[in-house]
């Protein structure tokens, strides 16, 4: 235990500030590769200071806000408002059996370390021209290094690399921190029918070279076809269509009585997509409200 808190000390001295610059160093790096950014800079104050650890400070004053922004020429500020770390030891013996001379097992104690860093931190936006805090958010994460070995000092030499570790795990918490704020595009994919008549197949070729509203025009030709089967494809493809254009209450629509009047599965799961995407987008304007 001696021999642990002897390497905790020694890394603990400036583990939290230089693992601080790490998150920071993170996000100014992430924020750059946004376009909407015109410029993005790293800047350090030292006066900020939080009372209890692991907590929200009082915010920044208004007055200091714009004398930053004004100075440096920004529009806002991101601000790592605290960052703090808590190391938990756990330390235990275990009997264990080593190969001994001449290949005999003898008895021996194995001994195990294991240190769980507790990382909190918290990020303010401030937006001086309206005097309001943008987003407030706290991200926790868990570093557990352990170590093994057959003396209590080879078992704590072996954690001797979660400064590394912790150091890692905050950059990451950094780097992730915009995408929690700022807009992103997502790839999603979908299954459309192609067969089925001739016209599903002119269809698949108009898709192809980007006509969909071409490939739409003949899929709706198909909504009442004869024949069961082939109108419920094209029910179900008239939701695809929807949803390309952004009718997503249309799309459902279509994909429900593909489903219920069809009776084509392909259409249920496409379904409840549909839905889930809904309820997102009803979750985003309930944020943006």
């Amino acid at each position: 235990m001696d021999n642990i808190d002897k390497i905790l000390s020694a890394e603990g001295k400036n583990l939290d500030k230089e693992a601080a610059e790490e998150a920071i160093k993170a996000i100014h790096e992430e924020l750059r590769t946004y376009d909407r950014f015109e410029r993005v800079k790293m800047l350090t104050y030292n006066d900020i200071k939080c009372q209890f650890p692991g907590t929200f400070p009082t915010p920044l004053a208004w007055s200091k806000v714009e004398k930053i922004c004004k100075e440096q020429d920004l529009d806002a500020l991101f601000v790592l408002s605290f960052y703090d770390t808590d190391a938990k030891i756990n330390y235990k013996a275990v009997n264990v059996e080593i190969e001994g001379p001449l290949g005999v097992k003898v008895p021996a104690i194995e001994h195990h370390a294991m240190v769980n860093t507790f990382i909190k931190s918290g990020w303010r936006i401030y937006y001086p021209a309206e005097k309001v805090i943008v987003d407030e958010y706290a991200m926790n994460e868990n570093v557990v290094v352990t170590g093994v070995g057959i003396n209590p000092a080879k078992a704590a030499a072996a954690i001797a690399g979660r400064k590394d570790a912790v150091n890692k795990i905050s950059y990451d918490m950094g780097r992730s921190y915009p995408y929690r704020i700022l807009p992103y595009k997502i790839r999603v994919s979908r299954v459309y029918y192609v067969r089925g008549s001739e016209k599903f197949k002119i269809g698949k070729r108009r898709a192809q070279t980007g006509d969909w509203d071409g490939a739409a025009e003949l899929w709706n030709q198909e909504i009442n076809n004869p024949k069961r089967k082939i109108a419920g494809r094209a029910h179900y493809n008239m939701a695809i269509i929807n949803e390309i254009n952004g009718n997503l209450e249309d799309a459902i629509e279509w994909a429900s009585k593909s489903y219920t009047d069809y009776k084509d599965k392909r259409a249920l799961r496409y379904l409840n997509i549909l839905r889930y995407r809904v309820e997102q987008r009803e979750r985003l304007k309930a944020q943006e409200e």
